[in-house]
């Protein structure tokens, strides 16, 4: 392996582990950076601590990359504080943005990109149409209404890349990424809506019908950071939507429809899903509140992601696994439900 090329921040969490375990095998040397220790963990420091970042770059003038991933996020509203909240996710992305813009002055390579990951839940209020009304269609262009610390955090943070990115040309894209965490889900009437099945507490059941409008399998996400990092020096900025391609498109009476039956329309664009969830006992959701639009990012990036719900119900159907190998490789990080159905880790 040649020196550090790609920068991995949060390399101990689910999707900073998933990196480090994948961009050696596409050509890439990554190191990974995270407070916490871990196989996949290079050097044990915040991002909220500027010297830390900056002796990175002094370190490694080799960096072409940055995948930042390090974040706090929904399960830690709860167990942190708003200041440590801004403190990682603001202040920790600007040192990052501007010692990476910095590097190529004091004798580093050019960064070729800077990929922010930031999450569909900083679209919040804009995502909660009420009962009664058709299922919104999220895309790009959607106004975020952030419902609480974390979703402020992540819009200022991308607010933020963009204000570098114009002022020093450093190329930077942001992913909005869907759930992709292997935990079960953190609302109990979410769970209680399918739980039941071959599966016990409905979690198989409920994820896999995500993948038509909310869930992205972390091998297609890590597949869209590796299109991201191609892709920044050629788009300067961008911002994509990231989550399964879902199986019904932007249509005034399907997004009425989903409010109302939901199974329905699972089941005409869909195939064979109605015979596969009768054969395990699953249940499907009866409203849809919110559909995900990741088009633009497959047509810009180029992005091409594998686990779609089709993908997965004629998995299912040959006895196949459907979800990706590197789910299991990455695992659960340790949250854990509590009563509050909120995960907490410090």
């Amino acid at each position: 392996m040649g020196d550090p090329n790609v920068l991995v921040t949060g390399s101990a969490g689910h999707l900073g582990c998933a990196l480090m375990l994948s961009l050696p095998s596409l050509g890439y040397t990554p190191i990974g950076i995270d407070i916490l220790a871990s196989e996949t963990t290079t050097h044990v420091g915040s991002i909220a601590d500027r010297d830390f970042v900056a002796s990175l770059f002094n370190r490694y003038p080799s960096i072409q990359h940055i995948l930042h991933v390090a974040t706090l996020h929904k399960p830690h509203v709860d167990s942190h504080s708003k200041s440590d909240f801004v403190d990682v996710n603001i202040t920790g992305t600007l040192n990052l943005l501007e010692e990476a813009a910095a590097a190529a002055k004091n004798g580093n390579k050019a960064i070729d990109s800077f990929v922010f990951t930031s999450t569909t839940s900083a679209f919040g209020r804009a995502l909660s149409p009420r009962p009664g009304e058709p299922a919104a269609w999220i895309t790009e262009d959607v106004v975020p209404i952030p419902k609480n610390i974390y979703g402020v955090t992540k819009v200022a943070a991308e607010d933020m890349c963009r204000l570098v990115q114009a002022q020093t040309g450093l190329p930077v894209v942001v992913l909005r990424t869907s759930r992709f965490f292997p935990e079960a889900d953190d609302d109990a009437d979410r769970r209680a809506l399918v739980g039941g099945g071959d599966d016990g507490d409905g979690d198989e059941n409920l994820k896999l019908l995500e993948l038509a409008y909310r869930r992205v399998d972390i091998a297609d996400v890590v597949s869209a950071c590796v299109c991201a990092m191609r892709k920044a020096q050629e788009l300067h900025w961008a911002k994509y939507v990231i989550s399964a391609p879902p199986p019904f498109g932007n249509d005034p009476e399907i997004l009425k429809r989903l409010d109302s039956d939901a199974e329905e329309v699972y089941v005409e664009c869909v195939p064979g899903i109605k015979e596969t969830f009768e054969k395990k006992g699953w249940r499907f959701l009866p409203r849809l509140d919110r559909v995900y639009d990741s088009s633009k990012a497959i047509q810009e990036l180029g992005w091409q992601p594998q686990y779609t719900i089709q993908n997965a119900v004629n998995k299912i159907r040959t006895g196949e696994e459907w979800r990706s190998d590197l789910t299991f490789k990455v695992g659960k990080k340790g949250y854990h439900e509590v009563s509050t159905g909120v995960y907490t880790v410090r």
